[in-house]
């Protein structure tokens, strides 16, 4: 009763997790902005759902201010390439303006040919106001209920598009040249519920995207400055324009541009601290249900494997005591008994080289370590997501604590290889010790490094700056290396772990496996029961990546997260048993590769991503494809090496468990 008490409290914690995906905390101070006060509107990078690759706001040939300032980035905003700079647009608090000049520009045929490229794969350009990102506004409606709409957002707005004429030879794109920005904002409210007029914060920034021909009569006013006479628009200017054509961009003799802008403030009821709503209202469009579901087919997967481990344990547990009690059984029962431990006793057979170590045995060591590491800090990170102090509104937060909390597990990485390189009998605990810091991020940033260079030759925003490099080395080799070496150091002044069996001399004689026992087919088999619990969080992750969407479903993610870790570890445990009845005691290798096979189904269903959903449209181009699936090798490698560790120590421990519990003769 008492461990079905404890069930349903552990079922109903998770479910109260999987309720907080909409608690955050904002991250940031509230700002209040005086009315005629001067805004800043920050702009950022150029991102499209057709290539990772992603470039700066001023690699097109925008209108710039005088100088240009670079903001200030952390560390996980440094390395997705967020960078954040001044522009040339204007704006003053709760004052509305229209059909304000940004600049005139006259641009060569190669400049125009190259926002034309820009257009034709859909890239969107992103600003920030406020620390809110831009957002462009649509209405969302169910089919089965048009009439319950919802108002989602795309981030950024798009920089052209392609112009639909009926009967036209060649395809043809407009550039939008002029933005409406809308900024919501709420007054400042007292203790006693009042609205302050001293203040206002800023709850939405919106834009709507035009594309407009500008005319003007006679020669350019140059110093009209911002509220140069358009004859496109609406005199006085009130947001609305003359009949006018779109600005279709001419890459062969180049074209002259006009680049405007108006300023909306609305009042809104929105206030300060749920401003983000907006943003993280698509966890409602992307269904719960389908969640809820996924998480529902995994505990099925799980009890059935939960299942047959209670199965094989309670036989195991039985045989033995019944062994134990022979001496109160009858002569039938006791040849009963006699006959099934002679059916059963396949796995007691190999007692003597159960713990016989395994080729490689100081590599197997290091691989615990680090997956021992990246266990640890996926449980924290998550942790810290799912009670909201990863929240969006804190750029970079996410990838910078799980590079914090990675290096700070060197700790346990260090402790778990030298436990395991201490109990396989390898001399050189030095050699072990070093490996265990440098393996796994030593390939992680080879590739890195690899795909930095590559966007570096795009001149892509993506490349991470010398000076962040310079960052990681001295995290790498500064902090982690030590903490992992301090962590070998307690882990060597441990005693060798204690089991039940003593290793003979001389190894055991495998006999003949059947088919269905090689271990390429229960690889394939364990890789997959893992990845069915998954997958469907594994598309929306996917999606919000590579789609340049808010994630922040961190409730359903840490219950899938959790429903992995015990899935990996009962699919490795039932395997195991039945390797072992076939008198196979090569299971170190094995349990390892079982669970850790489920990051090759990850991969290769990110490889269905790329071609059937992320970039259907796009032709296919090397530099993207690299940075894509270069990406999605170091979360794979990842998942490998820690989905691997929860295999093999959770298989260590079955057997020292079920090898403890039998009378040795």
């Amino acid at each position: 009763v008492g461990k079905m008490l404890r069930g349903r409290q552990l079922f109903l914690g998770l479910c109260l997790l999987a309720s907080a995906q909409a608690f955050y905390l904002p991250g940031v101070a509230p700002r209040a902005f005086k009315d005629g006060e001067a805004v800043n509107i920050k702009v950022q990078t150029l991102v499209s759902t057709e290539t990772p690759l992603q470039f700066d706001y001023y690699q097109l040939p925008f209108c710039a201010p005088n100088k240009v300032q670079d903001l200030p980035e952390n560390l996980g905003e440094a390395l997705v390439g967020e960078k954040a700079h001044t522009s040339a647009f204007l704006a003053t608090t709760k004052k509305n303006e229209y059909c304000k000049t940004l600049c005139r520009k006259s641009y060569t045929p190669q400049q125009m040919e190259e926002f034309q490229d820009f257009a034709i794969l859909d890239y969107r350009v992103n600003m920030r106001l406020d620390n809110l990102p831009i957002a462009e506004m649509h209405l969302f409606a169910y089919d089965a209920k048009p009439k319950d709409t919802i108002e989602i957002y795309n981030l950024g707005y798009p920089l052209g598009r392609k112009l639909e004429e009926p009967g036209a030879k060649t395809d043809q794109y407009v550039l939008n040249n002029h933005l409406r920005f809308k900024i919501l904002y709420h007054p400042v409210e007292s203790e006693d519920g009042s609205t302050e007029t001293d203040g206002n914060y800023i709850v939405g920034f919106h834009v709507f995207p035009y594309s407009v021909k500008h005319t003007y009569r006679g020669k350019w006013n140059s110093t009209g400055g911002p509220y140069a006479r358009l004859s496109t628009c609406v005199q006085p200017p009130n947001g609305r324009f003359t009949q006018h054509d779109p600005l279709i961009i001419d890459a062969q003799d180049g074209q002259e541009v006009v680049w405007t802008y108006d300023i909306e403030w609305v009042r809104s009821n929105v206030k300060w601290a749920s401003r983000w709503d907006v943003y993280l209202q698509m966890n409602e469009i992307q269904d719960d249900k389908i969640h809820w579901f996924s998480i529902t087919n995994s505990l099925v997967i799980l009890v059935f494997l939960s299942g047959l481990v209670g199965i094989i344990m309670t036989r195991i547990l039985r045989k033995d005591f019944q062994r134990y009690n022979e001496v109160a059984l009858s002569d039938e029962e006791r040849q009963e008994v006699n006959r099934d431990l002679r059916e059963e006793t396949g796995w007691k057979l190999v007692y003597g080289d159960i713990f016989r170590p395994p080729p490689h045995a100081a590599l197997l060591s290091v691989y615990a370590g680090s997956g021992m590491q990246l266990l640890v800090m996926s449980i924290l990170t998550l942790t810290f997501a799912a009670f909201g102090f990863l929240s969006p509104a804190n750029r970079g937060a996410l990838l910078s604590s799980v590079l914090f909390f990675f290096v700070l597990m060197g700790v346990p990485a260090g402790y778990t290889a030298a436990r395991f390189c201490k109990f396989v009998k390898e001399p050189n605990h030095f050699k072990t010790t070093l490996l265990s810091a440098t393996v796994f991020p030593g390939v992680c940033f080879a590739m890195f490094f690899i795909l930095n260079i590559i966007v570096w030759s795009r001149q892509s925003s993506t490349a991470v700056p010398f000076g962040t490099l310079v960052v990681l080395m001295l995290l790498w080799f500064g902090v982690s290396l030590p903490l992992v070496f301090f962590g070998a150091y307690l882990g060597f002044k441990r005693d060798t772990i204690d089991v039940p069996c003593v290793t003979n001399p001389i190894p055991r004689q495998i006999p003949p496996q059947p088919w269905y026992l090689h271990s390429s087919v229960t690889v394939l088999v364990g890789g997959l029961l893992p990845f069915g619990c998954v997958f469907v969080e594994m598309l929306f992750i996917l999606s919000s990546i590579w789609q340049h969407r808010f994630y922040y479903m961190f409730g359903f993610l840490f219950m899938v997260f959790a429903i992995l870790v015990v899935t990996c570890a009962e699919i490795t445990i039932v395997l195991c048993y039945l390797h072992l009845c076939a008198e196979d005691y090569r299971w170190w290798w094995r349990s390892f590769m079982t669970s850790g096979f489920t990051a090759v189904y990850m991969f290769t269903y990110s490889v269905y991503h790329f071609f059937a959903r992320a970039h259907p449209s796009a032709a296919f181009d090397l530099a993207s494809a690299s940075v894509y699936f270069g990406y999605m090798f170091i979360f794979c490698y990842a998942t490998f090496v820690m989905t691997g560790y929860i295999g093999f120590v959770s298989t260590f421990m079955f057997i020292k468990k079920i090898y403890g519990s039998i009378k040795i003769d």
